[in-house]
């Protein structure tokens, strides 16, 4: 199960696993107070594509179509990884932004719980053709 929340939130044992999964780290906030069990750069969108988004409302759900494309293809493994996290367990994925419901923790939350979003494109036609893999 997948929860976000904001690095300046107070952690909770109700959070579970804690991963910050912004590029930069959160301004004016000290390691120690952010109660983090790991800090994945790697799943956070690009400079270019955080700076494009900007926090636009108008541009949200282009946002979310250009953000599971970078993490379909620049990690993809890493998603597999988050995915096995969130099984049974309580995973939250910590972010910096003001906005609550329009940041990369919340589009990052529904691509991994969203399994089409996330397998390759090759694996969705084989499967949608009834084909096996492996």
């Amino acid at each position: 199960m997948f929860k976000i929340k904001r690095a300046y939130e107070p952690a909770s044992a109700e959070d579970g696993k804690r991963i910050l999964v912004d590029r930069l780290w959160p301004r004016g906030l000290a390691k120690a107070k952010a109660e983090l069990d790991e800090w994945d750069r790697r799943v956070a969108p690009s400079d270019g594509l955080r700076r494009w988004y900007a926090h636009s409302p108008q541009r949200w759900r282009e946002f979310k179509a250009r953000y599971a494309r970078e993490l379909r293809e620049a990690c993809p493994e890493e998603l597999k990884r988050l995915r096995a996290l969130g099984r049974g367990k309580v995973v939250t994925l910590v972010f910096a932004s003001r906005a609550p419901a329009m940041n990369n923790a919340a589009a990052l939350k529904e691509i991994i719980e969203t399994r089409r979003a996330v397998l390759p494109a090759a694996s969705r036609n084989l499967r949608r053709h009834g084909a096996r893999s492996g």
